[in-house]
C-alpha cells in the first residue's frame, strides 16, 4: 500500500533527522586514548545525546559536562549534563560555560579535550565578554532574531561579546589537544559558524560586528558599542600557537541528511533532486522561488519530469513585522502555498530539524493543494497571516502544524515539495 503524500514528506523528514543522529555519527570519529586525562566538553541542541553516545563507545576514563537546550537532556553517567535557554540566553547557560571553561584549565600536553559540538550552542554557551553583562547580550541576541540578518552575521556578532566564543574555549584548554567533533546547523558548514566556532579561529573582527549592528538598526546598549568600538573583545585569530593543534572534523551536515531524505522518495518511485543544502534568504522570498520551480516541473515538465521530490536545506530568515510568532519553515510554506496557488498534486513539508521553529516548540507543518481552500472556509485569510508572521496561528488552526518533540540533533532546515504523477497527466 503506497504512502500517503503527508505520511511519505513525514517518512523524509524522519530520515532527515535519523542520519543526524549521533548514535550514527559520533562512533567513527572517536579519537585515540590520550596519555593523560579525557575531558569531555560541549554545547548544543544535539550536545547531551552526542556525550551518551561518547560514553557508550569510549574503552577508557572520561569525565566531563556539556550544556543542551531545556528538554533535551540525555541521562549520562560520567558526563554532566546541564540544561539552559535557547535561542535567547539565560543565566543557567552562563554558570555552564563559566564551570566548562574552569574545567579546562590547567591541562597538560599529554590530556584530551573532546569537544562536542551542535546548532544552538552559540546561545547556550552564554559567557559575556569582560564589560557587559548578560542582560547585554540577551537585549542584542533579540534584536538579532527579530532583524532578518543571516546566521553568519549574527554569529560574528556573538562571537565578539563572548569570553568563550571565536576560539576562546580551545585556547583557555591550551597546551591540551583539542578534538571537536562538529554536526552542523548552519549554511556552508562552516565550522566558526557553528555554535559560534567557540574552538576554531576566526577571521573576522569587531569592525565586522558593528557593521552588521549598523546594517540592521540594531539599538545595542552603550557598553556592548564601547566593547565593540574599543577592540578589546577580539577573537583569536589564525595562526594563533594556541589553536596549532586543533583537530575539527565535521560528523553530520545538512547535505546528509539531505541524501538520506532522498533515499526514501527514491523507494517510493519518486525521482529526487536536491536544490541545494544552504539556502538562505528571507522565508517569504524562498517559498516564492521555491514554487515557481515547483509549478514549472508541474507545469512544464522542467527542468524535471513528475513524480519527483524536490529537496533543499539551508536556514531563511524572517524578518518580524506583524504581531505573529515568527518561525521561518512555517513562513516558507505559507508563502510558498499561496504562490502555488492550489496547484493541483503539490505537497510539501518544512521543518527544523532539532524541532523547534523560531521560538515555538513545533517543527513545522505541512502544504497540500487544498491548503488555502481549507483556510478560506474558517475565514483565515493566508495573505494577512503571512503580512502578520503568523504561520504558526495559521497551521495550527488548519490541524497541519508538524510536531516532533526534541530531536536530540540539529542539521538546520530541511524542506520537501512532492509532486505526484497526477500533475504531469493534468498538465
Amino acid at each position: 500500500m503506497n504512502p500517503s503524500p503527508r505520511d511519505l514528506l513525514r517518512r523524509m523528514f524522519d530520515a532527515a533527522v535519523n542520519a543526524a543522529q549521533p548514535v550514527h555519527c559520533i562512533p567513527p570519529h572517536l579519537p585515540a586514548r590520550p596519555k593523560g586525562r579525557l575531558i569531555v566538553i560541549g554545547a548544543g541542541k544535539a550536545s547531551a545525546a552526542m556525550a551518551r553516545a561518547v560514553e557508550d563507545h569510549w574503552d577508557g576514563p572520561l569525565e566531563g559536562l556539556v550544556v543542551t537546550r531545556y528538554g533535551y537532556a540525555v541521562p549520562c553517567q560520567r558526563i554532566e549534563i546541564v540544561e539552559a535557554a535557547h535561542p535567547v540566553p539565560d543565566a543557567a547557560g552562563l554558570a555552564a560555560a563559566t564551570r566548562i571553561v574552569e574545567r579546562v584549565r590547567g591541562l597538560t600536553p599529554d590530556d584530551l579535550v573532546l569537544c562536542l559540538i551542535s546548532g544552538g550552542g552559540s546561545a547556550l554557551l552564554a559567557l559575556p565578554h569582560e564589560g557587559i553583562t548578560l542582560e547585554d547580550k540577551q537585549q542584542v541576541v533579540r534584536a538579532l532574531l527579530k532583524s532578518g540578518a543571516t546566521i553568519s552575521e549574527m554569529n560574528c556578532v556573538r562571537r565578539h561579546l563572548s569570553a568563550v566564543k571565536g576560539g576562546r574555549l580551545a585556547a583557555a584548554c591550551h597546551p591540551a589537544k583539542v578534538v571537536t567533533l562538529l554536526i552542523s546547523d548552519v549554511p556552508g558548514d562552516n565550522p566558526m559558524d557553528i555554535a559560534s566556532g567557540p574552538t576554531v579561529p576566526d577571521p573576522t573582527t569587531c569592525a565586522d560586528a558593528l557593521s552588521i549592528i549598523k546594517r540592521y538598526g540594531i539599538d545595542v546598549p552603550a557598553r556592548v558599542r564601547a566593547l565593540l568600538e574599543s577592540g578589546e573583545s577580539e577573537t583569536v585569530k589564525p595562526g594563533d600557537p594556541r589553536l596549532a593543534g586543533i583537530d575539527t572534523r565535521m560528523i553530520a551536515t545538512p547535505q546528509m541528511a539531505l541524501e538520506a531524505a532522498a533515499h526514501i522518495a527514491r523507494e517510493a518511485g519518486f525521482a529526487s533532486h536536491i536544490l541545494g543544502d544552504s539556502i538562505e534568504g528571507e522565508a517569504s522570498d524562498v517559498g516564492k522561488v521555491m514554487a515557481g520551480i515547483a509549478l514549472q516541473v508541474a507545469q512544464r515538465n522542467q527542468p524535471f519530469q513528475p513524480p519527483c521530490v524536490l529537496l533543499s536545506g539551508g536556514e531563511t530568515t524572517v524578518t518580524v513585522r506583524g504581531e505573529g510568532r515568527g518561525g521561518r519553515n512555517v513562513e516558507f510554506l505559507l508563502s510558498l502555498a499561496i504562490a502555488l496557488g492550489a496547484q493541483p498534486g503539490i505537497h510539501a513539508v518544512a521543518g527544523d530539524t532539532d524541532g523547534v521553529d523560531g521560538l515555538e516548540e513545533i517543527a513545522g507543518a505541512f502544504v497540500a493543494p487544498d491548503t488555502l481552500a481549507r483556510a478560506w472556509a474558517q475565514g483565515i485569510k493566508p495573505r494577512d497571516a503571512l503580512a502578520e508572521n503568523d504561520g504558526h496561528g495559521f497551521f495550527e488552526a488548519l490541524g497541519d502544524s508538524m510536531v516532533t518533540g526534541p530531536t536530540l540533533t540539529n542539521v538546520n532546515d530541511f524542506r520537501a515539495i512532492l509532486l505526484t504523477e497526477n500533475v504531469a497527466r493534468e498538465n
